[in-house]
């Protein structure tokens, strides 16, 4: 039983009432972007200011909670609903953390990244590392990812000729058919894509609205993937510039490459090395021009059987300038680059260490030689320095790197350390699998693909589909509940450096087309053949994922073709070909204005984010800064949904107007103009099915856009 009466009770609900509103918990709100946090990505010993918002005249005090302590925050400014409060903290060298507490009569509560809590949760709150920062150019980034071979032959003479080598048992097969879908095992079907096709295309990018090139890796490698590096100092003349050419396709039945002498000469002539490479510093200094930035995939876990180290395939063995490889003699330089564990099989020892098992992908042995370690290191440092000038690296399932955790962060401190001593700007963005908490310190990874926190929740919500297409789920399709939750949580993973910069993609090179995962169709092109990747999909779901990507914190990555109406179940599938001639143009006029809607407004790239919403299949969120407010409502039902909405904690007035500024549907969308009015902080709107819309604030005598 309580200890008060019911009389003290009453009063004491009376007094809370007289003294203040019941507290509005939907204002409250802060995070580290500028508005919140000024500076954003403050230096050692520098200080900062903190800003928490809450309701106008709605709270009684606000305190900054700390390790060290409280500190009471001061009301600076009252702005249209909201009281900001505002404290100036200085910084050291160490990690700061810290959360908000919120007191209203009697009620008191907590804020941290998770939102309102009634208890305090450390492992939520805010954390600012002095001195880190990612650069301002990748903040919400456009971001356009290459499969070079299936992108355009802009070289007919330097493509793969069939018979040219062999690999994984398969003879490489030069492709005549530029629509052929990939064989089931396609890893020696080779298109012609290079280097000069994608100059070829530099216009197409730059009228898309692209402002980074992310390129899967170039390096000399056997596979048309090229995950599975042969050298990594040069780009492969297939991409690249063939001059010195001739010698012979191997036999039917034969399998020798020390006799793949076209090969041999073709990767390991110098002058095509060479030109390679120069051409390649050509494209990213047309690129610069142009205002694009270059990404290459840096494969660093593993190289290939191929490679000039290990030579497995006897195709430097017999060449001028190249040391013998370690599979050959137990004399190798490059003996101790990889793990062997029979030290009686020499010569042609296969007993290496393979990355996951395999043989045809030999595991880079760090541990075991301070050469190998500084040689990649260096390779870090060539490629965005000049000539090439490259703006960042995407590292390949970076965490799985040497024998243990301890040494794999200490590896990506030093490669972060030498990327950044040879190009302060450069970006270095892990593929990563889990929690990528640890490696986002600030002293390894500036950020990461980003799976947890965007493509696989908004997978499952708009699709029920896993990002393989290998499995769906009822439950999860249109499940608001289970994405809000997923979104909130993931995104705490990240400091806002990081998550500005993440790497949102709805398909790559690893996953299933975003369009074939609308069809809901579980398999993979080997059962259901590839057909079935383009039947019954629905564009106006893909359009509602497109909307949201383009309007989420992150820089939005398209997989070369989806912008198209490219389909494809999981690899192989995914990496059809570019279809020149053939796009579907409504698609393609789509993601060129909602581009141009994502990178006119700092709103949409580095504003903040909160959820205003949602329902089965339905949801609202605006983002928001000081200067501009954009609802994002997305209906992804099958029948019409008319809905009210709470949008005032977006920072808008209670009365005020908002703009139509993109309106999909399955088979169109509109940037016509058409104007609601808020009322009480609510908008009320009739959503047909499986559409998207994108509302602007403009106040309540705005003038309306033009786009």
């Amino acid at each position: 039983m309580s200890k008060y009466s019911i009389y003290e009770l009453n009063q004491r609900q009376q007094y809370m009432m007289q003294m203040r509103p019941l507290l509005r918990k939907h204002a409250l709100f802060s995070d580290g972007t500028r508005d919140y946090r000024n500076p954003p990505e403050p230096g050692e010993n520098e200080k900062v200011t903190l800003t928490f918002r809450t309701a106008k005249n709605n709270v009684d005090i606000v305190w900054l909670c700390t390790e060290s302590g409280k500190i009471p925050m001061e009301k600076q400014e009252t702005r249209g609903e909201f009281d900001y409060y505002r404290t100036e903290v200085g910084l050291g060298t160490a990690e700061y953390r810290y959360h908000f507490e919120i007191a209203t009569g009697m009620l008191h509560c907590y804020y941290d990244r998770m939102g309102v809590t009634p208890q305090v949760r450390p492992e939520y709150s805010f954390v600012i590392v002095p001195g880190f920062s990612t650069p301002d150019w990748a903040k919400g980034a456009v971001m356009y990812q290459i499969l070079v071979d299936r992108f355009c032959n802009g070289d007919p003479s330097n493509d793969v000729k069939t018979n040219e080598y062999y690999y994984i048992k398969v003879y490489s097969q030069q492709v005549e058919d530029w629509d052929k879908c990939p064989a089931d095992f396609g890893v020696g079907e080779f298109y012609g894509g290079d280097l000069a096709g994608v100059m070829k295309k530099m216009d197409y990018l730059q009228n898309l609205g692209v402002e980074v090139l992310y390129f899967n890796p170039l390096f000399v490698s056997p596979s048309n993937h090229k995950y599975d590096i042969q050298d990594y100092d040069y780009i492969d003349p297939h991409y690249g510039v063939i001059i010195e050419d001739g010698g012979e396709e191997l036999q039917p039945g034969e399998t020798d490459n020390a006799r793949a002498t076209r090969y041999i000469k073709r990767v390991s002539n110098v002058e095509n090395l060479e030109a390679s490479n120069e051409l390649f510093a050509c494209l990213v200094a047309e690129a610069h021009k142009r205002g694009m930035r270059v990404i290459l995939d840096g494969v660093f876990n593993h190289c290939g059987s191929f490679n000039k180290w290990l030579d497995r395939e006897l195709i430097y063995e017999k060449e001028v300038g190249y040391a013998t490889g370690a599979f050959i003699s137990a004399d190798s330089p490059y003996r101790d680059f990889f793990q062997f564990h029979d030290e009686n099989c020499w010569p042609y020892n296969r007993t290496y260490d393979g990355w996951w098992g395999h043989d045809t992908l030999p595991k880079l042995n760090y541990e075991g030689s301070q050469e190998l370690y500084d040689y990649i290191l260096d390779i870090g440092r060539k490629w965005v320095s000049p000539p090439y000038n490259v703006d960042g690296w995407r590292l390949d399932v970076a965490a799985d790197l040497g024998h243990s955790m301890e040494f794999n962060h200490q590896f990506w401190r030093d490669f972060r350390k030498a990327v950044k001593e040879a190009n302060p700007q450069a970006i270095v963005l892990a593929e990563h699998y889990g929690d990528p908490v640890e490696w986002l310190r600030g002293d390894q990874w500036d950020t990461v693909m980003n799976y947890d926190a965007f493509m696989e929740p908004l997978t499952w919500f708009l699709t029920g589909m896993e990002k393989h297409s290998d499995g769906y789920r009822q439950d999860m399709l249109g499940n608001f509940q289970n994405f809000e939750g997923a979104m909130n949580y993931y995104m705490t993973r990240f400091m806002t450096p990081s998550l500005q910069c993440a790497m949102n993609e709805l398909s790559n090179h690893d996953h299933s087309r975003f369009l074939t995962r609308t069809n809901h169709k579980v398999g993979r092109v080997n059962n259901l053949g590839s057909a079935a990747a383009g039947e019954e999909v629905n564009k106006g779901v893909m359009k509602e994922a497109v909307v949201v990507q383009m309007t989420w914190p992150g820089a939005p990555t398209i997989y070369y073709g989806d912008e198209a109406g490219v389909v494809g179940f999981t690899d192989p599938d995914n990496r059809r070909t570019y279809p020149w001639g053939k796009e579907d143009q409504e698609l393609l006029d789509f993601h060129r204005d909602i581009i141009r809607i994502h990178k006119r407004y700092d709103a949409l790239k580095t504003g903040s984010l909160k959820f205003l919403g949602g329902d089965y299949q339905v949801m609202c969120y605006g983002r928001f800064n000081r200067r501009q407010q954009f609802i994002i409502i997305i209906n992804n039902d099958y029948v019409e949904r008319e809905m009210e909405w709470r949008v005032w904690p977006a920072g808008l007035e209670r009365e005020t107007r908002l703009e139509r500024i993109m309106f999909t549907q399955p088979e169109s969308y509109s940037l016509e103009s058409v104007i609601y009015e808020v009322r009480n902080g609510r908008i009320k709107l009739s959503l047909p099915p499986n559409c998207a819309v994108i509302l602007k604030n403009i106040g309540k005598g705005g003038m309306q856009l033009n786009i």
